[in-house]
């Protein structure tokens, strides 16, 4: 492992996406722990990409024009349905004091799918992880999977930081009935903005 793999990765991660956004909204809904939820499911939901990777299932995704289509726009329906749920009460922002076990479960879940319908995230890692294996590696696939355990973990740690972040400010934002209003508005417009990155991107 270099530390250009390590400054690479978390350059990555700390960018907002989908995952961090999620997280976020999390935070803020349901609390710390909740978050520490949201975060375990986005990591998770990187394991299928790393495997399509490391198997080379991505590259099918770049080279089928159709099965690129049908992923992305799996993941810009779900985005959709994400910000449409941000909008209600009851739906992902959904102001809880206490998270149950049905209720965690949820949330990752969610978290999961969120990061699992996105094509891009399977070319990334078929992009990004052989340039840090070294030329001549003779086990190149278990070199990408401990690469990968390690940008799994970065992914964990800075997503449980975002949530925290969050959870701190979470009372004032409560408290204040027209602030929670414009949480919802603000992160239901962000999901429908990734949503319509990911409708026009390309292979």
């Amino acid at each position: 492992m270099s530390i250009e793999f390590l400054v690479t990765s978390l350059i990555v991660i700390i960018a907002p996406g989908t995952g961090v956004l999620y997280t976020l909204a999390v935070a803020l809904a349901r609390g710390g722990r909740a978050s520490i939820a949201a975060a375990f499911g986005c990591t998770l939901g990187i394991v299928p990409h790393i495997a399509a990777a490391v198997f080379g299932l991505a590259a099918l995704l770049h080279a089928s024009a159709l099965a690129f289509q049908a992923v992305k726009y799996a993941g810009v329906a779900y985005l959709m349905f994400m910000a449409w749920n941000a909008l209600r009460e009851g739906g992902a922002l959904k102001i809880e004091d206490k998270v149950d076990a049905r209720s965690a479960r949820q949330v990752i879940v969610t978290g999961i799918l969120i990061n699992l319908l996105n094509p891009k995230l399977s070319i990334f890692f078929l992009a990004f992880l052989p340039q840090f294996i070294a030329p001549g590696e003779t086990s190149p696939v278990p070199a990408m999977l401990g690469l990968s355990a390690i940008f799994m973990a970065l992914t964990f740690i800075v997503f449980v930081g975002y949530g925290a972040a969050a959870a701190l400010v979470r009372a004032r934002v409560l408290s204040r009935p027209g602030v929670v209003v414009w949480m919802r508005r603000a992160f239901a417009g962000a999901f429908l903005a990734l949503g319509a990155r990911l409708a026009f991107a390309e292979r």
